[in-house]
């Protein structure tokens, strides 16, 4: 209907405010489907160190599937629906078995397999493990004084590593066991062999420890370049670089 000379339009309709209550809501579903999402499906990790190296670098941003090895509860370490087990040369995340750290490593020995290193050479049931992702960056080989056959029995040597007492001894490095991966444990490696924290140390990994499997690097930047030169240090080629099959 049209307006006429000296008549005043009627106001339009305000649009109607969201109420405290609302909005209070809304925050709350969107920090449940987050929650919901990180617990179960998705996941970011940090690389903190150079023991993945050349894989990863340090100052890498990971996303990471968390449902490969089952759906945990939070908060609970129980987990429900394992769909796969970890296969051998694949990487795993897991929580550090001696702390709360989560850590980032290769699979390389199964449940039952017999690992020995022998000059920096891994066999795994007796044969050279296969893998071009492997580093030696120490032209150095340390011998180690546990000589299984010559100074002691596998067995001895087998419970002095599943109780922990290599923790930080550098004289296992290059040549290690045979052991025996017990069940329901994995026994794991960094590729960067000589500057890696891994199972040749501190022993197996529980299977319950695991945490997913990497995706993707979503962000990648260099934390030792001079902070002055923060274009310097992101590592633009290696974002969105895919981890599925590494």
């Amino acid at each position: 209907m049209p307006v006429s000379e000296g008549e005043v339009p009627p106001d339009k309709p305000k649009k109607k405010r969201k109420s405290a209550r609302e909005q209070l809501e809304a925050w709350i579903w969107t920090l449940v489907v987050v929650f919901f999402i990180r617990a179960f499906f998705i996941q970011g990790f940090v690389v903190p160190s150079g023991s993945m190296e050349d894989t990863l670098l340090p100052g890498e941003f990971l996303m990471a599937l968390k449902f490969t090895y089952g759906l945990e509860i939070p908060f609970t370490g129980i987990k429900l629906f394992q769909f796969k087990k970890p296969s051998r040369g694949e990487m795993v995340i897991f929580k550090y078995p001696l702390g709360n750290a989560d850590f980032v490593k290769r699979a390389v020995g199964l449940p039952g397999d017999t690992i020995l290193i022998r000059d920096k050479i891994v066999y795994v049931n007796g044969v050279p493990e296969n893998n071009p992702k492997a580093v030696h960056k120490d032209a150095r080989i340390i011998q180690s004084p546990y000589r299984v056959g010559e100074v002691m029995d596998q067995w001895e040597f087998q419970r002095l590593w599943e109780s922990g007492k290599f923790v930080d001894n550098q004289a296992v490095r290059d040549n290690f066991g045979p052991i025996v991966v017990p069940d329901s444990c994995i026994f794991v490696l960094g590729d960067n062999r000589d500057f890696s924290s891994d199972s040749r140390f501190w022993g197996p990994v529980p299977l319950r420890l695991l945490k997913g499997t990497p995706l993707i690097i979503y962000f990648s930047w260099d934390p030792s370049g001079p902070w002055w030169k923060v274009w310097e240090r992101f590592r633009w080629w290696r974002m969105f670089l895919p981890l599925l099959g590494e």
